[in-house]
């Protein structure tokens, strides 16, 4: 299974653990104070106050396993995500690495007087300014019989894809298979499965 897959289904199954447990509380807050206005309270609802106990705890048991699961499963995701992400970004750095000695390859030709690309002049004076002033000013100094001409550095330039990391990592296999997904309806009647009743 996929880590997105793992995530959207147990998802869905955690919020329908949290939605029962919120209604369990609320019936066990119910029965709290039918339990203290009635006389005798306590043994005439005893048998459906341990089961509402029974159930909620079984609930909040399976809630809390699914949770640790997709508190896994949100660790594998970032994880992968960010060594996609590290990946863009030290190519990232090699690229401006590059493109930093390309640039002063630019400024030391047109010192020299020779001949660039208007491609290249533009990316060195996009760069700084004052160092393309200080490059042409030079250049139009230097005593050169011959100019020689240059082809551009950035011409068989390719720009590198990256896929989306989010997207990367939702498509990762999860490392550890998750714990059944089993209904709540499931878990609240094997809770009270072997229960004794009284009648």
């Amino acid at each position: 299974m996929k880590i997105g897959e793992a995530r959207a289904a147990y998802g869905v199954c955690l919020r329908s653990y949290y939605d029962k447990q919120r209604e369990l509380g609320k019936q066990k807050k119910a029965l709290e104070e039918k339990i203290n206005n009635t006389e005798n309270g306590a043994v005439i609802y005893k048998n459906e106050a341990a089961i509402i106990e029974l159930q909620y705890e079984a609930v909040n048991d399976k809630k809390s396993e699914y949770q640790d699961y997709v508190d896994e499963l949100i660790e594998q995701h970032c994880a992968i995500a960010n060594k996609y992400v590290a990946e863009q970004q030290a190519d990232a750095y090699a690229e401006a690495a590059k493109d930093m000695q390309k640039i002063m390859i630019v400024a030391r030709r047109i010192m020299k007087g020779d001949k660039v690309p208007a491609k290249d002049e533009k990316k060195l004076m996009e760069f700084d300014y004052k160092l393309y002033s200080l490059a042409k000013s030079a250049g139009a100094m230097a005593k050169v019989r011959k100019r020689k001409e240059h082809k551009s550095l950035w011409e068989d330039e390719e720009k590198k894809e990256y896929p989306d990391a989010a997207e990367a990592a939702d498509n990762t296999e999860v490392m550890s298979e998750g714990p059944e997904i089993i209904n709540v309806e499931d878990t609240m009647s094997a809770a009270t499965a072997d229960m004794d009743i009284d009648e």
